[in-house]
């Protein structure tokens, strides 16, 4: 998702938003046609990568926005929600190292928490490293990796209910 976004896409994701939270929406063919009648057309592998983009889960009553507004949508908004994803999901601590933030994962579950800390660009992280179940992330100096650690380490924290990570 490194690439910019046009309008177009925003404007539809938007919308998409908008109806998941106004209504039950039960397919993405249900979902076309609503956004068909507020003029803005969707083929449905558009539609399937945007609810995946989005965070937009699929529940018995129909699709669920994600938890966290993500208006107004960017693609960094977007990005770090993906990240915040990804590391609710396969992170089980992270902690700073020097210059490095170290993620530990499940076994073959660290090269998506490298990829979406890639793709979030966040400030300050100069790249990632991935193992099998370690992401090591370079950060210019030790206060930037323990500032880091903090961060992503209070998402953690957010998943579990407090407990620290």
């Amino acid at each position: 998702m490194n690439e910019p976004r046009d309008p177009g896409s925003l404007r539809r994701q938007e919308a998409i938003v908008d109806l998941v939270r106004a209504r039950a929406v039960r397919s993405q063919a249900e979902l076309r046609e609503l956004l068909r009648r507020r003029g803005i057309a969707a083929a449905q592998p558009t539609l399937s990568r945007d609810l995946r983009e989005l965070g937009v889960a699929k529940s018995p009553r129909g699709y669920l926005a994600p938890e966290t507004p993500v208006a107004p949508l960017s693609p960094a908004v977007l990005r770090e929600d993906k990240l915040r994803r990804a590391l609710r999901t396969f992170a089980l601590s992270v902690r700073p190292a020097g210059s490095l933030v170290v993620v530990k994962t499940p076994p073959a579950s660290a090269h998506p928490v490298a990829r979406a800390l890639d793709e979030a660009q966040l400030a300050g992280v100069a790249g990632t490293i991935a193992g099998d179940d370690t992401v090591f992330v370079a950060t210019p100096g030790d206060g930037a990796a323990r500032a880091l650690a903090r961060r992503m380490a209070a998402w953690l924290e957010k998943r579990s209910g407090g407990k620290g990570a």
